[in-house]
């Protein structure tokens, strides 16, 4: 065996380029050429790693030999494999994650909710660079580009968490921040992210000159708990929102990797694209009859109108054997994703109610119950939680509870030991923070646009995304584009499914956020993240639950 090494070890050395394929981390396991995961590496999968590096064969047939995350298989990635083939794997601390709660806020972009990041006691200026390295955050704290101002950039000037107007993002609004140009030689819109000035703003007696190019302000300390959850735990430099618009589609997008109506749909590039039309304040399959929702066809028109009910196949249809729990605010509101898809549903009747049995055993109409289900040790395998209006982050909507809603969540599953018995959530549970969709706010960093028919609605612009685990490395920043479907393949990984089985955003997606998390390190020690509000708070809370989004 030794021997054989040897000679890979001189192919390796002689030969080595660039693995084809999607670039993908490997197995949570760690273990380098694991291929099946199955905690040994093995002479064949030894062959197929050096196969993947001389380009005979695609990276996906075993991403376990992707060490660095980079889409590409190095000596060094070979040289690990056959250690581990000779010395055996370093076991893992847990195999995979019970639990994955994906927390969903309420638009905003890196550059404006993060620029704490650049300052102390969090960062420092130099902690920031929009050509980031590893160890920087992509944020952008000044010269921010508009094609409306004298010079052609502005300086962005500060608004509470809690501001009291909002900006529009619709498709519309996309289109004019991206501002896009077809350039050579692929002849593919690239944006120049010069027009959020041209994003409209209301109401107009609330708003200020330029109220797209404003951060939250954070000299009250209402970030820090965000602050301190990005520093302390995982951070994704480069997270966009599958779809280029607002809130209805993007919790689509979330719960079933696609706002399609239907799978044909899908793969035809055509997309419900717009909260409902006229305001209207009921969603999905138990809205009025004469509720409408736009769809984007490929091209870019909008005239096309339909019934926001839907029937595809979503995350719990791939994952048929795990508990699942969606939290929201109410049953109609766009952000509750379920209520648009029928089988899940099974409306009464337009303007009725869902009584569906999944929707009557999966879906839960108070957000703060995700606590109390924690508490009492009933945390599902995979939670969506929606937040109400006030915890939300939503301007011109939310009190600034946001980043204490949060906190809660995230120190409740830290404290709760009792659990799976006896073992606690804290050492088996992965938790997903992003945001929907920007919000109509700026952000430098223009989106990859996919092409095809695809590309007319993918992809949207950044929003944040913070990971946290037992197992997430402190202060850990990824350089990795992700989107919403490198959520769901994270699920699907995690789960045992094949990455990419509702052949949606979950297919097109070219990560899966296992590079966050390294299952070999002994689990970090919890420590609770202060904010002003706690679990108490949340908990008794009995103000009217409000929804986050009304646009």
């Amino acid at each position: 065996m030794k021997s054989l090494c040897g000679v890979l070890v001189a192919i390796m050395l002689s030969s080595i380029v660039t693995a084809n394929g999607w670039a993908q981390s490997g197995t949570l396991t760690g273990c380098t050429g694991d291929c099946d995961g199955d905690g040994a590496v093995t002479i064949d999968e030894v062959l197929k790693g050096v196969n993947i590096a001389l380009g005979l064969a695609p990276l996906h047939e075993c991403s376990a030999f992707d060490c660095n995350s980079d889409g590409q298989v190095t000596v060094d990635c070979l040289v690990k494999a056959i250690n581990a083939a000779l010395n055996g794997c370093t076991p893992a601390q847990i195999q995979t994650f019970e639990h994955i709660v994906v927390i969903v806020q309420e638009n905003r972009t890196p550059d404006t909710l993060f620029q704490g990041l650049c300052n102390a006691p969090f960062g420092s200026r130099s902690s920031c660079s929009t050509s980031p390295t590893s160890s920087q955050y992509n944020i952008q704290t000044g010269n921010w580009l508009d094609k409306h101002s004298p010079g052609g950039t502005l300086q962005p000037t500060a608004v509470p968490l809690a501001n009291t107007y909002d900006l529009s993002h619709a498709h519309s609004a996309f289109v004019a921040m991206c501002d896009p140009q077809t350039l050579p030689p692929a002849l593919m819109p690239v944006c120049t992210m010069d027009g959020a000035g041209g994003i409209a703003c209301s109401p107009a007696d609330q708003c200020p000159p330029t109220p797209q190019f404003k951060f939250v302000d954070n000299s009250t300390g209402v970030l820090n708990p965000y602050l301190a959850l990005a520093t302390q735990y995982g951070w994704a430099n480069y997270m966009f929102q599958t779809n280029q618009g607002p809130s209805f589609p993007a919790h689509q997008f979330l719960f079933g990797g696609t706002s399609a109506p239907s799978a044909a749909d899908d793969a035809a590039g055509i997309f419900a694209s717009e909260n409902m039309v006229a305001g209207a304040t009921v969603a999905g399959c138990i809205a009025k009859m004469t509720t409408t929702v736009r769809l984007i066809t490929p091209g870019g028109d909008q005239s096309q109108r339909i019934y926001p009910c839907f029937e595809h196949s979503t995350m719990p249809d791939v994952l048929p054997a795990l508990s699942w729990r969606y939290y929201a605010p109410s049953a109609g509101s766009i952000w509750t994703a379920p209520n648009a898809i029928q089988h899940i549903c099974q409306s009464s009747g337009p303007g009725g109610r869902c009584v569906g049995q999944d929707w009557v055993e999966n879906v839960d109409l108070t957000p703060a119950h995700v606590l109390r289900d924690i508490a009492g040790c009933n945390l599902r395998s995979l939670s969506w939680v929606i937040p109400t209006g006030q915890n939300s982050d939503h301007a011109g909507a939310n009190d600034g509870g946001g980043p204490s809603w949060v906190a809660s969540i995230v120190n409740a599953i830290g404290d709760r030991t009792g659990c799976d018995n006896n073992a606690g959530y804290w050492k088996n549970t992965a938790i997903l923070i992003t945001w929907d969709d920007w919000g109509g706010w700026y952000d430098h960093e223009p989106p990859p646009i996919l092409a095809g028919d695809q590309g007319d609605y993918q992809y949207g612009f950044r929003v944040p995304l913070i990971v946290v685990s037992a197992y997430t490395p402190e202060a850990y920043i990824n350089n990795t584009p992700h989107d919403f479907g490198s959520i769901l393949r994270f699920i699907q990984h995690n789960f045992g499914v094949r990455e990419g089985a509702l052949n949606f955003a979950d297919a097109r997606a070219k990560s899966d956020l296992t590079e966050f998390f390294d299952l070999t390190q002994l689990p970090r020690a919890f420590q609770d993240i202060a904010a002003p509000k706690d679990l108490a708070f949340f908990l008794n809370d009995i103000r009217p639950a409000t929804d986050p989004d009304d646009q």
